[in-house]
């Protein structure tokens, strides 16, 4: 079979082209924005690439696709999908294609939620792994165990981030609902895609499918302290539940998974072991919290993954240190909700590391540039020292939301000020934390050689 695949340099489509091609398919694909390292990673399993959606690759490179495979990057108008419209010619979305042709016969294990699916997915693939249980896994970011953010392989089991994000431009149901998970993580909910979603209860109605598709023979692995989950499984589950939480004495009393400050995880009160690892904060403790619950699922002893979890690596753009310069450190992370901004900060301000933290944010998702987050952003940056927002082509006052923060916030909309600014006001011990789910115009090296310099 020949796939064409539009949209192809997304992470998730990207995925499916690298699984597509490993199954033994013809695979070439387009995309309005054909960079590395995507691209780079798709041309090394020489899959060729077109820039743009001209519909005269259907005259050419696409010619004898058997179908084409839609990213929800692509909508109506769109010249190329116009043409195969037009023409008869057969398109399916991503996830539906991944269904049919891969998923269908596997153990899925669906990583859903807000916040942590990246992670989550990667702790739990590296789990199964070191487990010998050889799992295939499309996640959404690169795990560093792995180096690849999807692979296939002969195992029955697939361990996929489950995003609730919609489908295609034809299919505005979540692409979750496609997968038909047997273990099926939900690690948290609260508002966010607000160009999609007009509230959390539509949201909220989209995690209720997921559960539906769940048999009753699987297992819900459900965050049991987050209320908006609470109301979704209100509205009826049919598969076998375990919860998991920080350790309490009110989660203690129930039963289900729980763990402490200290590491220390306990399932219906019983000891399991100590959760030791270099990644800090309450969230990825509950991460892999979720991980150790949802791999003794497939038969993974507690013990096990938690000995596998003593040196998982991460995931690229998760808390990722990209250099040092003169005693200052530049980190890299994906946070770009506010929920996720206060976590990251959070987990940094936790750890032993001392110093101040300089906090660098791209308002960068749709969400955030409609605004629709502006008013929680001053209290999720509270535990930065200093905070500089890049605000270019926003469509509100960046200035006039992050003003409760007062002389500790700037803004700027040209990024070489903003590079000069933290340059200039960086020293020894300092951390930077760069917060964006974008390039953010490749500031991270600006900053280390603008440090190098000695700010100037």
């Amino acid at each position: 079979m020949h796939l064409h695949i539009l949209g192809i340099c997304g992470t998730f489509m990207g995925g499916i082209a690298a699984i597509a091609k490993r199954a033994g398919h013809a695979v070439t694909g387009c995309d309005a924005n054909v960079y590395p390292p995507m691209s780079t990673q798709l041309e090394a399993l020489g899959i060729a690439l077109t820039e743009g959606f001209d519909p005269r690759q259907l005259e050419g490179v696409a010619r004898d696709a058997d179908v084409f495979v839609v990213g929800n990057v692509v909508s109506r108008g769109n010249p190329l999908i116009e043409a195969i419209m037009n023409g008869g010619r057969p398109y399916v979305s991503g996830p539906q294609w991944l269904f049919e042709h891969v998923l269908r016969d596997k153990w899925v294990l669906a990583v859903a939620g807000t916040h942590g699916k990246t992670t989550t997915s990667a702790m739990l693939a590296h789990v199964l792994d070191r487990a010998g249980l050889d799992p295939g896994f499309l996640i959404g970011g690169v795990p560093l165990d792995f180096e690849a953010s999807a692979r296939l392989t002969d195992s029955a089991f697939f361990v996929i981030e489950a995003d609730e994000y919609d489908t295609a431009f034809f299919d505005k149901r979540s692409k979750f609902v496609h997968y038909r998970p047997r273990t099926a993580i939900l690690n948290n909910l609260e508002f966010d895609h607000a160009d999609i979603f007009a509230d959390l209860a539509a949201i909220e109605t989209q995690f209720h499918h997921l559960v539906r598709t769940v048999p009753g023979a699987g297992r819900l692995i459900v965050n049991g302290g987050d209320a908006a989950l609470a109301r979704v499984i209100a509205r009826g589950a049919w598969s076998e539940i375990e919860r998991f939480d920080e350790a309490s004495a009110a989660a203690q009393a129930a039963s289900g998974w729980t763990i402490g400050e200290d590491g220390g995880v306990a399932l219906d009160g019983a000891p399991q072991g100590t959760l030791e690892f270099s990644h800090a904060g309450r969230h990825n403790r509950l991460n892999a919290l979720a991980a150790i619950a949802a791999a003794r699922h497939v038969g993974v002893p507690s013990r096990e993954s938690l000995a596998a979890l003593r040196d998982f690596r991460g995931v690229r753009r998760r808390m990722e240190l990209r250099g040092q310069v003169n005693g200052i450190a530049v980190y890299d992370d994906f946070a770009h909700h506010p929920t996720a901004i206060a976590t990251t900060i959070d987990g940094l301000r936790r750890s032993e590391r001392a110093g101040r933290i300089l906090a660098v944010l791209e308002p960068r998702s749709n969400t955030m540039k409609l605004g629709t987050m502006k008013a929680a952003l001053p209290g999720s940056l509270a535990q930065a020292d200093r905070v500089f927002c890049y605000a270019a082509n926003l469509g509100w006052d960046a200035a006039a939301a992050l003003a409760p923060l007062g002389a500790r916030a700037e803004v700027h909309d040209d990024l070489a000020r903003l590079v000069a600014a933290v340059a200039g006001v960086a020293r020894p011990g300092d951390h930077v934390l760069v917060m964006s789910n974008g390039g953010f115009g490749g500031v991270h090296a600006r900053l280390l050689d603008a440090l190098a310099a000695g700010g100037r």
